[in-house]
């Protein structure tokens, strides 16, 4: 397993999430201890998707966060670049239409979508700024992005407490729960590697996007952003 840098190799990512595709969800659920849940429901209250939009939904995974966009009525399109995760949602859920599609060269025209979300998984892509620019090249004017993404805690007793369970205690669950725990490290790593709220923030600004802003979930360990196209 390479160990996580901002300088990623997309085939090798790639093949990492194929390989925890069969219990990501779970996997996610036990590690979070359950907070995962919550955090979903904030992005779709965040998102406010109405009744026949479009709704974008990156690093959508096995669709768990795509369907309570569709159970509230809109046209949600799942998109990831890992197949074996597209392959176990379209199994479990396949009324919706998953589609594969790397975040740097989204396979959609211009203007598609009143909305687009990434939920942990803007520090996956190759190049989060080249995503970024793409998801408001989609984007209809005065539509908005939501990016709901692991952060930096606010407490500094807390944040010290919780890189160490990223680091130490995280991938000795994880080979308990996950068909591929190797990979946790290089996510555990990942989220000690990413941008703070304000520096996130920032990087929205300069793909373009419009007055963004964040609040803190679960004390800073998530950042829910939003911004307008």
């Amino acid at each position: 397993m390479t160990r996580a840098s901002l300088a990623k190799r997309p085939a090798e990512v790639q093949a990492m999430f194929d390989d925890v595709a069969q219990r990501y969800d779970l996997t996610n659920d036990v590690l979070s201890l359950g907070q995962d849940r919550r955090w979903r429901h904030a992005v779709v209250r965040a998102v406010d998707p109405q009744p026949g939009e479009r709704v974008l939904d990156l690093a959508a995974g096995t669709g768990t966060s795509s369907q309570p966009f569709r159970d509230l009525g809109a046209e949600v399109v799942p998109c990831d670049f890992s197949v074996g995760m597209l392959q176990v949602g379209k199994r479990a859920r396949p009324a919706l239409p998953f589609t594969a599609g790397d975040a740097t060269r989204l396979p959609f025209a211009d203007d598609s979508f009143d909305a687009v979300t990434i939920s942990f998984g803007l520090r996956n892509v190759v190049d989060p700024d080249a995503g970024l620019r793409e998801m408001l090249r989609v984007t209809r004017p005065g539509g908005r992005l939501v990016v709901c993404e692991f952060s930096s805690p606010t407490n500094a007793a807390f944040r010290t407490v919780y890189l160490n369970y990223l680091m130490r205690a995280l991938p000795p669950i994880a080979r308990g729960v996950s068909s591929s725990p190797d990979a946790y490290v290089y996510l555990a790593e990942s989220i000690r590697e990413w941008p703070d709220q304000p520096a996130l923030a920032a990087r929205l600004a300069a793909a373009g996007w419009a007055a963004p802003q964040w609040r803190n979930l679960s004390g800073g360990i998530v950042a829910l952003h939003r911004a307008t196209a």
